[in-house]
């Protein structure tokens, strides 16, 4: 079994995140990255919570911003988030760009996600929409943006079945928020398709738009959805006490 992601070398940092040791070191002298925590024989650990850092600042490199302003914004963040709070603000700054798969070979995808992957593993992975199978059975194609999500849930006691209609019910019920949300920007706008054809004005303002709200679109969606989940828990847990 390889190497967790608690308790990282430099080196098996720098494999799970996809970026090079001189990058990470470059990120540290900035201020960018937290230190690591110094082990044995004085050899820095690293632990999800950079390798969550690490993502966000690639995401926020990939919207365009300096390392000033990257460096600006992570000061403004909260001190005591961990991993998970992390890819939240990840996915809240992720911009609506197309699908950026990389192709890996198996040995490189069990490298970034740090772990051995049996047969099992590749089929939930797929089912989650982490990896698609190429003709090529060790070639696959992989999003980096969602694989280290992927991996932490291969260690969740849950069938491949369940992840399945999961997956189903939250593909369903996003696209019917999208498709509503979108409707509501084009009457905000104006409808960009007219007689003549789409007016660049009014799709250059529904661009803008949307760029504008999407941060506070997901992050209502997300505040909607924990706080309709503790409804449910507190509900069914309120049930069984009965």
């Amino acid at each position: 079994m390889m190497e967790s992601a608690t308790g990282l070398t430099v080196d098996e940092l720098a494999a799970r995140a996809g970026v090079t040791v001189r990058t990470i070191r470059f990120y540290s002298t900035r201020g960018l990255l937290p230190p690591p925590e110094i082990g044995p024989r004085r050899v820095g650990r690293y632990g999800p919570d950079h390798l969550s850092r690490l993502a966000l600042i690639e995401e926020l490199q990939h919207q365009g911003m300096t390392l000033s302003a990257i460096e600006r914004y992570l000061q403004q963040l909260p001190p005591d988030l961990n991993a998970q709070d992390l890819a939240i603000h990840r996915a809240l700054v992720a911009g609506w760009l197309p699908d950026q798969a990389e192709d890996m070979t198996r040995a490189q995808l069990e490298r970034r996600a740090g772990r051995e992957l049996a047969e099992g593993d590749l089929d939930r992975l797929a089912a989650m929409n982490v990896l698609v199978r190429t003709d090529d059975p060790l070639v696959f194609q992989v999003d980096p943006g969602l694989l280290h999500l992927g991996t932490r849930l291969l260690d969740v006691p849950i069938a491949l079945e369940t992840i399945l209609a999961a997956r189903g019910v939250v593909i369903e019920h996003t696209r019917s928020a999208a498709r509503e949300l979108s409707r509501l920007f084009k009457d905000e706008v104006g409808e960009p398709y007219r007689d003549g054809g789409p007016d660049p004005d009014d799709v250059a303002r529904l661009k803008s738009l949307s760029a504008h709200m999407q941060p506070m679109v997901v992050q209502a969606l997300v505040t909607a959805f924990q706080r309709s989940m503790k409804e449910e828990l507190r509900e069914w847990f309120g049930g069984r006490e009965a």
